[in-house]
């Protein structure tokens, strides 16, 4: 894919995010190039970015951040080193799946989409900011081979084959923790294996469905 089709798909990833109240302040969403560089949303209010924002560009063996970009990009960086099926990654901060994993609720799937995320969402234990090549290799070793990974206290992390999928999935974190919420209430039943197989073979399909979605509904609140 060129730069410039990814620079735009950036830029809809954070509209997306910020339209859906998934970020405010913080947050960053990133993406590989054909090269192996990673490529970044700046560091400021993915709701405030214009195509006049560039974003920008670390080397993939880079030991030090470039000057100007966020400071846990080291996340981005270590995700990308140890899974070579990650192409794509967003960083935000659901309100609902942060509580949960503060009060030490599992978010595990209760609907067909919450498949996507796996058997139970992992949590990264430290609340410390991530700003360092060595805490990013751990929460990178906390997510594996996951699809997402919360961290206490401080937001989540979600993944995928491209942009789409990652935003896609940081979407249905949160819907998926507010189902997980309001079912605590009773008795939560969650999908078996089987079930959650049967809605993963349409996963790719659904995943893509969701983020057309969420892209037109986001271009739709632009002036």
């Amino acid at each position: 894919m060129k730069e410039s089709r990814i620079e735009d798909d950036l830029l809809d990833a954070a509209g997306v995010l910020a339209r859906a109240g998934l970020v405010s302040a913080f947050g960053h969403v990133s993406a590989l190039l054909a090269d192996g560089s990673l490529l970044i949303t700046p560091p400021r209010p993915l709701g405030s970015l214009t195509p006049a924002d560039r974003a920008m560009v670390i080397a993939p063996a880079a030991t030090e951040l470039p000057e100007g970009t966020p400071r846990e990009a080291w996340i981005h960086l270590a995700i990308y080193r140890a899974r070579p099926d990650v192409r794509a990654i967003c960083r935000a901060q659901p309100e609902t799946a942060t509580a949960l994993a503060s009060a030490d609720l599992p978010i595990r799937p209760l609907h067909g989409q919450g498949a996507f995320l796996g058997t139970e969402v992992p949590v990264f234990p430290d609340v410390r900011l991530v700003r360092d090549r060595d805490r990013a290799e751990s929460l990178a070793a906390a997510l594996g081979a996951s699809p997402a990974l919360l961290l206490r206290g401080n937001g989540a992390v979600t993944v995928g084959a491209d942009l789409g999928q990652a935003v896609a999935r940081m979407w249905l974190l949160e819907s998926s923790a507010r189902i997980n919420a309001h079912a605590a209430a009773g008795r939560p039943r969650p999908l078996t294996q089987d079930e959650q197989d049967a809605w993963l073979a349409a996963e790719t399909e659904l995943l893509g469905r969701l983020w057309t979605h969420l892209r037109t509904d986001c271009s739709k609140g632009r002036p």
